[in-house]
């Protein structure tokens, strides 16, 4: 079952307050997901920026639109209600309630006009009915486009520069991510030479209650599991019990099925991950603008 788009989701809200009583908008979500039949991973399912449950922020935007276009209404915080529009509505026994069907709304015209002119989008008779995406959705993908071309262009550039240039890159990220105490110590520590498969080790936290054992490397090609092997026997040979494996490649299915099936607690780091680590901890890359919409407000509930 794929979790239906906000479009999709008018005409059912509509048919569920029919009888014209308040209904809770989280009541009403609960009902309208057993009635589309999603399974309770599909009513967990968040949006890219985990904030919030994918099924969630869909039937909100479906809530807004027709909020907007005076078909719902909201007397108090977290509540809807249906108005006299909407019988006269569903009359006409509507196969669906999409955009285009409230464009013959002049509020809604006039809410999505403003939304336009705000938003910069395309104009909005360009945009096309079966637009599923709401606000956020649209948002966060193309957030999350510039994110993965940064993320490649990361590992792009971490495989021109130096052994020791990637040595301290993974210093600074180890850091800022909590481990090793201060940068000296943690310096001290990773930059050692490597010896039977472990580069350095790291304090796994400020007092040092636990080390954790380091192997970082550049690597073109995918990484298996004899390289991984060697790795756990050096951590047993340390009596070690915690380790990371960082690379800018990948790992094989074998090198990822090996790790799940050892007592050693072995971390893979693979160099989409590394990237994406170092951004999210502004590591070697400059801030980009972290985005915060105020869509949430356009539905008070």
């Amino acid at each position: 079952m794929t979790i239906p788009d906000y479009q999709t989701v008018m005409l059912p809200l509509l048919r569920l307050a029919s009888d014209e009583q308040e209904h809770s908008s989280r009541g009403a979500i609960e009902k309208l997901a057993d009635q589309f039949g999603l399974s309770e991973q599909e009513r967990k399912e968040l949006l890219p920026s985990g904030r919030q449950a994918t099924f969630d922020n869909r039937v909100g935007w479906a809530r807004t639109y027709m909020k907007k276009a005076g078909l719902l209404e909201s007397k108090r915080r977290g509540y809807l209600k249906i108005t006299s529009r909407v019988l006269e509505a569903l009359q006409k026994n509507p196969q669906t309630i999409n955009v285009k069907f409230l464009e013959q709304y002049p509020k809604f015209v006039e809410f999505r006009t403003k939304r336009t002119v705000a938003d910069k989008p395309k104009p909005l008779k360009e945009m096309q009915e079966d637009d599923t995406q709401t606000s956020e959705e649209a948002i966060e993908a193309a957030y999350q486009a510039i994110i993965n071309n940064l993320a490649s262009d990361l590992i792009q550039q971490i495989m021109g520069c130096s052994p020791n240039f990637f040595e301290r890159m993974v210093v600074d990220l180890l850091v800022k991510m909590g481990y090793g105490g201060t940068r000296k110590d943690a310096g001290q520590a990773v930059g050692q030479s490597g010896d039977e498969g472990i580069d350095g080790t790291i304090n796994e936290d400020r007092l040092g209650l636990d080390v954790i054992y380091i192997q970082a490397k550049r690597w073109e090609g995918s990484v298996g599991r004899p390289k991984i092997q060697k790795f756990v026997g050096a951590l047993q040979v340390q009596r070690a019990k915690k380790g990371i494996f960082i690379t800018t490649s990948s790992f094989s299915k074998q090198a990822v099925d090996y790790t799940s099936m050892i007592e050693s607690n072995v971390v893979l780091i693979d160099g989409e991950t590394l990237a994406k680590l170092m951004i999210d901890n502004n590591v070697s890359v400059s801030s980009i603008a972290a985005y915060e919409t105020c869509a949430s407000r356009l539905r008070l509930l």
